[in-house]
């Protein structure tokens, strides 16, 4: 058995998932919109954002990676947490309430500005917080049990979508913000319609459940197509995490956990991609399919492999330091781009002068700004490394 010492690669690759959430406010689609004849700025806009519905973006893999890591690093806490001498109950008892917090800070971040408490269950945090109790329970058992637990979620979870019914002829799409040319360009038919936006399994549900919590009106559905629902599948996502991590902690030789790591990367891509081609499962990050599971794991599993190589295996880690850096204070980086991302961009403004923004012409003004507060916060995530204090949930 490897020593549980800190994986710099698992810091690195929260790191990079962050990173890519603070880089929004780089605004490449604000750049590329002022240079509308550059393909440069075009492609990497479209990686800064998501795709309407079926596909796949840079950015859908936030997400994604951001669960997969809570399972990646679960064999380690699991292990240290016994080698404190702490009980089975106390620990499962402390994961109930990590996911209450995760929640309830989702919960938080998500009402800020509003008027009164928005209770939504569709974002990173809330979405873990409500799988994570399951998965904690997983941890402390056998990994053919993970694998079984795995393939009923998957499994489940396709199947509710399929048996239920799909809207009839007088469905009134308008009314729940799926307009004709959205619906032309992006909709499903067929078999792969049961998994159309804003009118599926997971929307029905939220149409009942959301209306449980007081709000300012009636929940009648979520613009962006996201639902409650998809804490079960991005369990999924947390339990190739957690197998992923038990690899890692196992006896095997460093060269057979990468290519453990890299198989199933390049299987799960293989599968989800298979199962959205045939019509059987279509990749939706937005409602987090089955295939969305398989194919975004797989694309985590491969970003594991590579910085579990270069970082933990190689020894050549300093590349990945300013990564590591954000990644060992994930949760600090993430309320960050909630709570001071804005104000520290005008306070940027108004110290050093909105013309000092503007020295590359106008269309790159928003790029030198999101430029200089992504560097702000991440000089103070590294006050907090370097003083070691870490936010810990």
């Amino acid at each position: 058995m490897i020593s549980d010492r800190r994986l710099r690669s698992i810091d690195a690759y929260r790191g990079l998932v962050m990173f890519l959430m603070l880089a929004e406010v780089l605004e490449f689609a604000r750049v590329s919109k002022a240079l509308p004849t550059s393909r440069f700025w075009a492609f990497l806009a479209s990686q800064q954002e998501h795709v309407q519905w079926v596909g796949c973006s840079l950015h859908d893999l936030i997400q994604p990676g951001f669960s997969f890591l809570v399972g990646v690093a679960l064999p380690f806490s699991i292990a240290g947490r016994l080698d404190r001498g702490q009980s089975r109950a106390r620990m499962i008892g402390h994961a109930f309430w990590r996911a209450f917090l995760l929640v309830f800070l989702g919960i938080f971040l998500r009402s800020m500005g509003k008027s009164q408490t928005n209770f939504t269950f569709e974002d990173t945090l809330t979405q873990i917080g409500l799988g994570y109790p399951f998965l904690y329970v997983l941890g402390l058992r056998p990994r053919r049990d993970q694998w079984v637990v795995l393939a009923i979620v998957l499994v489940g979870y396709w199947a509710a979508f399929a048996l239920w019914p799909l809207p009839g002829t007088d469905f009134d799409y308008s009314a729940v913000d799926v307009r004709e040319g959205w619906l032309k360009q992006h909709g499903l038919g067929g078999f792969a319609a049961h998994w159309n936006k804003n009118s599926n399994l997971a929307w029905a549900f939220d149409v009942s459940f959301l209306n449980v919590f007081p709000r300012v009106k009636p929940f009648a559905f979520n613009g962006g197509g996201y639902a409650t629902l998809s804490f079960i599948p991005t369990l999924g996502t947390m339990i190739l995490g957690l197998l992923a991590g038990g690899v890692l902690r196992s006896p095997e030789s460093p060269a057979r956990k990468v290519a453990w790591l890299a198989i199933a990367g390049l299987i799960c891509l293989a599968l989800g991609h298979t199962l959205g081609w045939l019509g059987v499962c279509p990749v939706v990050k937005r409602i987090w399919t089955p295939s969305w599971t398989l194919f975004s794991g797989g694309w985590c599993f491969l970003f594991l492999t590579f910085l579990h190589l270069t970082t933990d295996m190689i020894g050549r880690a300093g590349w990945s330091m300013p990564l590591i850096v954000i990644g060992s204070n994930s949760i600090a980086a993430y309320v960050m781009s909630w709570t001071i991302k804005e104000g520290t961009a005008a306070n940027l403004k108004r110290h050093l002068g909105k013309e000092t923004f503007s020295v590359l012409g106008e269309p790159y003004e928003p790029l030198l700004e999101g430029m200089a507060v992504l560097l702000v916060l991440w000089l103070i995530l590294l006050w907090m490394y370097r003083r070691k204090l870490f936010l810990r949930i």
